[in-house]
């Protein structure tokens, strides 16, 4: 999940910042960087598939538990207003119906654990629907996490980016890159940019015109808008795929609290190799 953890950080200083020719030469990590909710909630689902030891008969209420005890612990990250009031208001128990990107920013963990995909899709349900049980966003979800298990267990970019466009047919458009997202990708009123449908093929996209770890990050957030959730969902495929190197780990972590590393470090003796390339 470090994959996760570093595109947000990286694309959190540039988040819904337009216009600003930033390209994809930007200084990867700064004092203006900072981990956000992205980062908080892929540490509370890896959190919670660490508690279940295996067995996942009750991931949905540790996946609840663990998101809202790490999100009272860290209050002043910018939760979007509905998903605060679900994480902060004890009596609000069921879904929001949301399909915005949330669901597919935290989910990676997932893929680091399941032994087939029948197993990852039922994980990436359970993970999701707790709050993002919207249809576009248990696809949302469910998209990233099977790219995220492709990549770890060897698959080839272009197949994992042809199961993709079972999700996002967008994918098959051949004007659909990184350079015309460039220039078009920008402010979008109706918010279309924070859904899954505006911003999780967007993700993809970067990780499989990517030639490296760095370069699929850079992809992501060089088109703008939800620059630090674009990241991070492109950041766990590439993860998963190329691995990452241990000095942008280092850097990340430096960012992150006590807490947050100790869960980190404990997902890491659970999760399953990734094939190497």
């Amino acid at each position: 999940m470090i994959g996760a953890i570093i595109g947000d950080i990286v694309g959190s200083r540039f988040e819904f910042i337009e216009n600003d020719n930033r390209g994809k030469n930007f200084k990867l990590f700064t004092g203006a960087c900072r981990a956000t909710d992205d980062t908080f909630m892929t540490v509370a689902v890896a959190q919670a598939l660490f508690l279940c030891k295996g067995d996942y008969a009750t991931l949905a209420d540790k996946t609840v538990n663990c998101m809202r005890a790490v999100a009272r612990a860290h209050p002043n990250t910018g939760w979007g207003e509905k998903f605060y009031h679900w994480l902060f208001d004890s009596n609000s128990t069921s879904p929001i119906n949301s399909y915005g990107n949330g669901a597919g920013m935290r989910v990676s963990p997932v893929g680091w654990v399941a032994d087939s995909e029948a197993q990852l899709k039922a994980l990436a349900d359970t993970v999701t629907r707790v709050t993002h049980d919207h249809p576009e966003g248990l696809k949302g979800g469910e998209a990233i996490a099977l790219c995220v298990y492709l990549a770890r267990i060897g698959a080839e970019k272009a197949t994992i980016r042809t199961r993709a466009a079972a999700y996002y047919p967008i994918l098959n458009d051949r004007t659909f890159t990184i350079a015309n997202l460039q220039r078009s990708y920008g402010y979008d009123d109706s918010g279309n940019w924070v859904t899954c449908q505006g911003s999780v093929p967007h993700a993809i996209l970067a990780f499989s015109e990517s030639d490296g770890f760095e370069d699929a990050v850079r992809n992501a957030v060089s088109i703008g808008g939800d620059s630090d959730t674009i990241g991070a969902m492109a950041g766990s495929i590439a993860e998963a795929y190329y691995g990452v190197p241990p000095e942008l780990e280092e850097q990340a972590l430096s960012y992150l609290t006590d807490d947050l590393k100790g869960i980190y470090y404990a997902f890491e003796l659970i999760r399953k190799p990734r094939a190497e390339r």
